[in-house]
Order: structure tokens, then C-alpha cells, then sequence
């Protein structure tokens, strides 16, 4: 276990120079990180979950919708938005800049700072410069944030979606991918992980398979960053787009856009402001764009929120404080205990989240045989857990998402619930 006594230092900030004494702007006591008392497993898990103002009277299972902030991040918010108003001044909205890119192994000039993945998939899908005849691969359980961008330049500029569900295994989606690909296909824009099973795809040998043929590859990471350890350099796509408000327990409003550098000049900027040129006029005599920076922020533009910026800086800090190994090690036992506790019922459903180790994640889906699911969601709602329901791609399916906050006593009862409802 990595010393973490600094984590209050590093993840709390000052306002007019004083140290947050650890009070949040309610007045609650705020319980922020210290390893002190964490020698012990179970013991470091709890101490992690008084991190979250999350109420002890309902059981959270729904991280892959949204993901409940720590105590250090809400801080944060709030005393940058409070410096910044006491003070008067413009700066901070950059800070979260470089501990992403540092977070997911790129450099910080093919990072752009979003608010949502479903904008850095806008983005990719009306910068590249597909036409009436190119082909974009696509998986039929795509989240409405990666399917409708895609859709709707299809709509625009005629170009053709290929469609495969992915398999059980690895080796069998790759076949399936394979055999879509032919000349006229020009990108594959995919999920890192599924939203609907949590079905992590082989990302890395997508890209490899893809790029011996001359086809980018853009990687929806909604629900990759911040669950599992992520290495854009090493999965080798052309373009990567996430969230802060999931996984990685920032603030709703925040996300980032990774483009390799390679690729600037291939995505056209199709809505800039400032600190998107390298200069203009516009007067009388001259109407003149001279260009865009040479780097990522070319997509990004005018001013962003300091505080939200701040807030996911410092969630970021807190993940790597934990170690995105251990985060994903964790978060995956229990969802891993989960699937194996459906698994050893009685039978009625049917398990959608594959068995494969190296295709799952931290999100478990499932069906129930003579239950709607509709009608298990209000069981579950009744029972005082929040999970989240599946239309998508009409799989009528149950979702749990584990994470930091959530324990084996909490995967336990909810089985319980599965089983009673099973049973009728």
C-alpha cells in the first residue's frame, strides 16, 4: 500500500491561503482521505466510502449513469467558484488539462477539455471527412451519446453505418469486425465498454486490425475512464472521448476529447472561438482566419468553468491517490461476486454481461425469465437500491455498476433481492 498521508495537501485547495480544515459548505464534517487507519483492507474500503456524501439509506449500483462525487471534489467546486467570485479574476479552466493527459498516458497538446463524451463524439463524427459511400462500423449496443452523432452525419453526409453485436469472446468479435471491413470502410466507432452489459471490447487488437488497413478508430470511453487503468498510447486508437461525471466521480459538465497528433489536420474544427486560432480580423479592409493551434485545443473554446475544471483536477488526483490498479481491481471483485452469485441461483435469467475475464468490467447485466424488467426496477426501487434499466438495443436487461463506494454486504442483498423475486 502506497503512503497517502499527503492526499488532504494534494486534493484539497486554499481559499485566501488557508487549508480547508476538512468542514464541506453544508457544514458537515467532510471525511477526507487519510491512510492512517487503512492498514486493513476491508478497513481501507470504508474509510474510502465516508469519502461520499452518498446516503447510507439507499444502496447506489448505478456508477455507469452517473457517478457520485467525493467530499475533496465538492470542496473543490465550490472554493474555486468562491475565490474566483471573491477575487474578480478569469483563470483556472485550464487546470484540468494535464492530470488527464497524464491520466490516460497522452500528451497534453492532444488533450481537448469537453463537457461530455457525447461532445467529443460530435466533434470526431462532423470533423472527419467522410462523404456518400464511406462506411462506419458500429455496434448495435451503442449509448445514444455515440449513436446519434454518427446517425446524424450519416444523415448529412451520406455515408453508410455497418453494424455487428458483439460476442462472447475476444477472438469471436474480432472475426466479426473483420468480416465487415472492405475498402470503402473509413472508420470504426465503438464503445470501450458497452453501456448496456458492460462488455469491454478488445480495443487494442480493434485498432492494430484497423489501422493495417487505413481506417481510424474512434473509442467511446464513457465507462472506461476512471474504471479501469486506461493507456491511450497503448490501445493505439486515433481518437478517445470520455466523461468526468461517471467513473471518474468528477462533476456533471466536464469531459475530454483525446485526437493524436497525427490526426489535427484531419479533423476539421467545425466550431471554434477563442484560444482555437492563431489569429484573426475582422474590419473593412480584411476578413481573415490566419489558422488553428497546433494542438488539441483547436476543438475547444471560450470559457469553460474554472471550478468544475478544479473539481474533476481533483478527481483525478483522488483516483491516482487509491492507484487506478487497486480502483479497478476492487470495483471488478465485486461486480466479478455478483455475476457469480446470479450465476449460482436456481436458474431464472439469463446473464448478458460476458464470461470471459478479459471482457468484463466493473457493470453486470442480466434478464429475468418471468419478471419485466420494468417491473424488477420498481421491486429494486421499493428495496432501496438504484440500478439502472436497459431498453437499449431492446435488450429489456437489468444493469448494476459497481464502484469504490459500494461493499460485498451490498452485492450480497441485492442477490437477495434477485433471488426472492425469482422465486416469486
Amino acid at each position: 500500500m502506497s503512503d497517502r498521508r499527503n492526499f488532504i495537501k494534494k486534493s484539497a485547495f486554499t481559499v485566501a491561503g488557508s487549508l480547508l480544515t476538512g468542514v464541506s459548505a453544508s457544514g458537515k464534517e467532510s471525511h477526507f482521505f487519510n491512510s492512517k487507519n487503512t492498514q486493513e483492507e476491508d478497513a481501507f474500503w470504508k474509510v474510502i466510502r465516508k469519502q461520499f456524501p452518498l446516503t447510507y439509506e439507499r444502496t447506489y449500483l448505478n456508477n455507469g449513469t452517473i457517478g457520485p462525487s467525493p467530499y475533496p471534489v465538492l470542496e473543490a467546486v465550490r472554493s474555486k467558484m468562491e475565490e474566483l467570485n471573491a477575487l474578480g479574476e478569469y483563470y483556472g479552466q485550464e487546470d484540468s488539462r494535464k492530470p488527464l493527459a497524464d491520466f490516460i498516458n497522452a500528451p497534453v497538446h492532444e488533450i481537448s477539455l469537453t463537457h461530455n463524451t457525447t461532445e467529443g463524439v460530435n466533434i470526431i463524427a462532423a470533423g472527419l471527412p467522410l462523404k456518400r459511400g464511406d462506411e462506419v462500423i458500429m455496434t448495435s449496443h451503442e449509448h445514444a451519446g455515440n449513436a446519434l452523432p454518427w446517425l446524424n452525419q450519416k444523415k448529412l453526409k451520406g455515408f453508410e453505418i455497418r453494424v455487428f453485436t458483439p460476442a462472447g469472446t475476444a477472438d469471436e468479435t474480432l472475426n466479426l469486425i473483420n468480416d465487415l471491413l472492405n475498402d470503402r470502410t473509413r472508420v470504426i466507432a465503438i464503445p470501450h465498454i458497452t453501456c448496456t452489459t458492460g462488455h469491454v471490447l478488445p480495443v487494442q487488437q480493434i485498432a492494430d486490425m484497423a489501422h493495417e488497413k487505413g481506417i481510424w478508430v474512434f473509442y467511446d470511453g464513457a465507462h472506461a475512464a476512471g474504471s479501469i487503468a486506461l493507456n491511450v498510447k497503448e490501445i493505439g486508437c486515433d481518437f478517445y472521448a470520455s466523461c468526468g461525471h461517471k467513473w471518474l466521480l468528477g462533476p456533471s459538465g466536464t469531459g475530454f476529447l483525446y485526437v493524436n497528433e497525427e490526426m489535427f489536420d484531419v479533423v476539421q474544427a467545425g466550431f471554434i472561438g477563442a484560444y482555437s486560432d492563431t489569429g484573426w480580423e475582422i474590419s473593412e479592409e480584411r476578413q481573415t482566419l490566419s489558422g488553428y493551434v497546433p494542438d488539441a485545443h483547436r476543438y475547444d473554446y471560450g470559457t469553460q468553468s474554472a471550478a468544475l475544471s478544479n473539481g474533476l483536477k481533483t478527481a483525478v488526483e483522488f483516483m491516482n491517490e487509491i492507484g487506478m490498479s487497486r480502483v479497478e481491481q476492487y470495483s471488478k471483485s465485486l461486480a466479478t461476486r455478483l455475476r457469480n452469485n446470479l450465476a449460482n441461483l436456481d436458474g431464472g435469467l439469463e446473464i448478458l454481461t460476458p464470461e470471459e475475464e478479459m471482457s468484463r468490467s466493473t457493470m453486470v447485466a442480466f434478464r429475468l425469465t418471468d419478471m419485466p424488467y420494468r417491473d424488477f426496477g420498481k421491486l429494486a426501487s421499493e428495496n432501496k437500491f438504484r440500478i439502472r434499466l436497459v431498453p437499449e438495443s431492446k435488450l429489456n436487461a437489468i444493469r448494476i455498476s459497481t464502484h469504490i463506494y459500494n461493499n460485498k454486504n451490498e452485492i450480497d442483498r441485492f442477490t437477495a433481492l434477485v433471488e426472492k423475486a425469482i422465486k416469486g
